[in-house]
């Protein structure tokens, strides 16, 4: 089972936020870091993983969260997620960057000062993104 992505820049505020369904396990690690590497070519601000479609996660999909942060960290940006799921928690490791987490993407959003999300944006996604 693989992960489906879409990856949204909320320009008023350089906001990034990559969705992401499916299931995060082993076969989606290198498909969730590909999604990140877009990421990183493609913005400049921080980035909000919205994990609100994701079905579950495994303890390899929980470790490529943590090495998502740390990329982005090296590029001067930094990882927040939204609604994680409820099958277990992220704990980074002690030479990884902290990952704040909200309850879910009005939170996750509100936290930028983002009260409604803008009408222009700029999107990327994978093929199999639900429509």
């Amino acid at each position: 089972m693989t992960i489906e992505w879409r990856y949204t820049v909320e320009q008023e505020v350089g906001l990034g936020i990559l969705s992401v369904t499916g299931h995060l396990g082993p076969d989606a690690v290198h498909r969730f870091s590909g999604a990140v590497g877009w990421v990183v070519a493609r913005g400049a601000g921080p980035v909000i993983v919205d994990l609100t479609a994701l079905r579950g996660w495994s303890a390899e999909g929980q470790l490529a969260i943590t090495e998502a942060a740390g990329r982005l960290a090296a590029s001067g940006r930094s990882l927040e997620l939204a609604a994680i799921p409820a099958d277990g928690s992220l704990v980074p490791t002690g030479d990884r960057p902290p990952i704040p987490v909200h309850s879910d993407r009005a939170a996750a959003l509100a936290a930028h000062g983002v009260r409604r999300e803008a009408e222009q944006r700029q999107e990327w996604r994978t093929t199999g993104w639900p429509g």
